[in-house]
């Protein structure tokens, strides 16, 4: 007697099962997975997937063609007394998973969603056909099959709404079509620092460490393009003839960043405008918009101002000033009568730029806000957000996802008329994972080229000795998200830090040696800073104003007992950026509220609130980056360093809280100087250092003036050190990723 059709399934999943758990290797497209090792390749190169993503990929290829339930996902990947956001986790396992593969939600080759019970696996494993059965009601009619998919894609569609400003109602992109491929594949070690289309769409002009090179779309060849030794430059714009290009050349500490004329053929370098930046060409190469400052050898920030000039960087003029507000790199609409641009504001007390999308009529000078920042969002990058104008009138633009996913960022597209106002409704393009940005564009508006830049901040563990640092630092924070650190136990034995791991930042604890954290505090809303008041029983932390709020609204200081327990309000405050309590026997607690141009500085108590302001203590600049201050554990000096100048040699300041005498320790050999955290000892602080080829250095600064590098970090991105009460180790933040440029058609 003949099998049922139901029984034949279950013996072919039976099958598929066996396949796929018994043998060490499994294959699927170009990827194979091999179980033992535990590692997921493309075409033999290993693709770096985290374990979660890995196991959600193994339990779907264990039933091929079968719906795994999310319930079976959570027993498979936590035990029953994990707590964790399973939902927010499985999202995110998933979504990595797609992002390795190369995979879309809504038009799955691999990882199908199966709307509100799970994921089904879709290709074809070790060359056996999958053989899915349609329901009843989608196989009688196939066409039905799609419609039911297009409704999985208007439900994902939905979740992008929450953040947009009541005025706009999104309209889902038809992206059935859309061809999205990566153009660059470089290792993070050696991140992909810039690139730009050519006009013709067939070249890619990139950089990263290792130089300045030309890349055909359509082969991959790729050609270095011979520049002089220690000119380091990344593209900005073709000219129409495609064979010369405009970059932005990074400048020294005695130098401002100005901008040069290349060609693809190789040869000297021709400066056009210095002091410059972001240089953009209109469409027929006749004018160049760019980025400066005329403050800049006083401030040292460049994104002030827009200027204009001839494309050859003759007759330059000032189009607009920013005044405390910074821009993004302008764009040209197709009859170089308008450019279009990002206007950022650094929003006080919160660790991000306030964005909005604004237009600019050169004729008359006339600019307008096209989107305003309540519908674009936050974003941290600030001036690497861009804008591109299609020919067709559509402005393409980066936005912010919503919570849980806040690291990413994702193409957007908005139809406008000749002047910039907008026509039609804003439309997504893209649904990849980390922050999209630095677009360009071909001439004919087809192609599309834009930067992916995956950062995973985590948290080291470097043990120190007289001499320096003991062995090589050690990661201690194995999740996908961001994770800070800010303070030590008493006991030196555990690292405290914030991480978004589920959701908004909250504060957690793990030890040095246990494999993973405890969390101490939970929290609807986004928790910053946490450092612990002088006796070492309590955690203070800052809450700033949620994303979206008006500028202005209040920042609250926290305080919960290190033990866990219900927080209390300590105090509230406009643009509060950080707090920070010396050890016992000081009881000394200080916190500091950014202002327009200027940052000043308070006493406050744990118990009673805010307290008198610190004289003397104030840093008044343009530029709010340059903020940089840290309280000494004995609460007798106030280290305070920002970058004075191209031409100055970066200084940290030595304040005594005592009798307010100062002292000024330079830093040599270094461009700035990005954070300061004193040693538990109080007798020295460490610095992060930076400077122009592309490196950082862990410096330890003692009061009498010798710096110290501990070590370089040249394929991470380096923030801070935060000293164990003993001095024995240090916690560190680095963040590793991967920067690449990726292109867009059919859009």
């Amino acid at each position: 007697m003949a099998a049922s059709g139901g029984a034949r399934l279950r013996a072919m999943s039976d099958e598929r099962a066996l396949s796929t758990s018994a043998v060490g290797m499994v294959r699927f497209g170009l990827f194979e997975v091999d179980r033992k090792a535990g590692e997921l390749r493309r075409n033999g190169e290993r693709v770096r997937l985290q374990d979660q993503p890995l196991q959600v990929l193994l339990t779907l290829l264990e039933r091929p063609g079968e719906v795994v339930t999310r319930e079976e996902l959570r027993s498979r990947l936590w035990p029953d007394d994990t707590f964790v956001d399973f939902e927010h986790s499985i999202n995110t396992a998933v979504r990595r998973l797609r992002d390795a593969l190369g995979d879309n939600a809504e038009n799955p080759r691999f990882v199908e969603t199966v709307a509100r019970r799970g994921y089904r696996f879709l290709a074809a494993v070790n060359g056996v056909a999958m053989a899915t059965p349609l329901p009843p009601s989608v196989a009688a009619h196939p066409t039905r099959r799609w419609w039911v998919v297009g409704l999985v894609g208007l439900a994902l569609l939905a979740g992008v709404i929450v953040g947009w400003h009541a005025a706009h109602r999104i309209v889902p992109a038809a992206i059935s079509s859309v061809s999205e491929r990566r153009l660059t594949a470089n290792a993070a070690e050696v991140p992909v620092t810039a690139g730009v289309i050519s006009p013709d769409g067939n070249y890619l002009a990139f950089t990263d460490s290792s130089g300045f090179f030309l890349r055909q779309i359509s082969t991959g060849e790729t050609h270095p393009i011979n520049l002089p030794n220690g000119f380091l430059a990344r593209p900005a714009s073709w000219y129409p003839d495609g064979t010369h290009l405009l970059a932005a050349a990074i400048g020294t500490p005695q130098e401002p960043d100005s901008i040069w004329e290349i060609s693809v053929m190789g040869g000297t370098p021709r400066k056009l405008v210095s002091p410059g930046d972001w240089p953009t060409l209109s469409l027929d190469g006749s004018k160049m918009a760019y980025l400066a400052s005329a403050t800049q050898f006083k401030e040292a920030s460049l994104n002030k101002e827009i200027w204009v000039a001839k494309g050859n960087g003759e007759d330059p003029r000032k189009l607009l000033d920013g005044g405390d507000d910074v821009f993004g790199p302008p764009a040209w609409s197709a009859d170089g009568t308008h450019l279009a641009y990002m206007r950022g504001r650094f929003a006080s007390g919160v660790p991000w730029i306030r964005s909005q999308l604004e237009v600019l009529d050169l004729e008359t000078g006339q600019h307008r806000v096209v989107m305003p920042a309540t519908g674009l969002g936050e974003n941290v990058a600030g001036l690497g957000e861009n804008v591109a104008w299609l020919p067709d009138g559509r402005l393409i633009y980066s936005r912010s996802e919503p919570i849980p996913n806040q690291n990413d960022s994702n193409l957007w597209a908005l139809r406008v008329d000749r002047a910039g106002r907008p026509t039609g409704e804003p439309t997504r393009l893209t649904h990849g994972t980390g922050a999209a940005s630095l677009i360009s564009i071909s001439a004919d508006g087809k192609r599309i080229a834009y930067f992916r830049q995956a950062v995973e901040p985590d948290v080291y563990i470097v043990d120190l000795e007289a001499g320096g640092a003991k062995g090589p630092s050690q990661r201690l924070t194995f999740d996908e998200r961001a994770d800070f650190p800010y303070a030590w136990t008493p006991d030196s034995k555990s690292v405290i830090f914030i991480s978004d791991r589920n959701g908004p930042f909250s504060v957690l604890r793990q030890g040095i040696h246990d494999p993973e954290p405890e969390t101490i505090i939970r929290s609807a809303e986004d928790i910053s800073v946490s450092r612990l008041t002088p006796d070492g029983n309590s955690i203070l932390y800052l809450v700033p104003p949620s994303n979206g709020a008006p500028t202005g609204n209040p920042s609250r200081i926290m305080r919960v007992s290190i033990a866990g327990g219900p927080p209390r309000q300590v105090l509230e405050a406009p643009g509060i950026s950080n707090q920070q309590c010396a050890k016992l026997p000081s009881t000394a607690c200080i916190f500091s509220r950014f202002e327009p141009g200027r940052e000043r500085f308070f006493y406050f108590d744990p118990e009673k609130g805010l307290g008198a302001e610190i004289p003397k203590a104030e840093i008044t600049s343009v530029n709010a980056y340059d903020f940089n201050c840290t309280l000494s554990p004995d609460g007798r000096k106030l280290a305070m360093a920002r970058r004075e100048g191209v031409k100055q040699v970066p200084t940290i300041r030595i304040l005594s809280l005592s009798d307010e005498a100062e002292k000024f320790i330079p830093v040599p050999g270094w461009a700035g100087i990005g954070s300061l955290d004193w040693a538990a000892d109080s007798k020295s602080l460490w610095a992060v250092g930076f400077n122009t080829t592309w490196s950082k250095g862990l410096l330890n600064v003692s009061l009498n003036g010798t710096v110290r590098r501990l070590f370089e970090e040249k394929s991470m991105m380096l923030g801070w050190a935060i000293p164990s009460p003993d001095n024995k180790h240090l916690a560190i933040w680095k963040a590793h990723g991967d920067s690449n440029v990726w292109m867009l058609e059919n859009f």
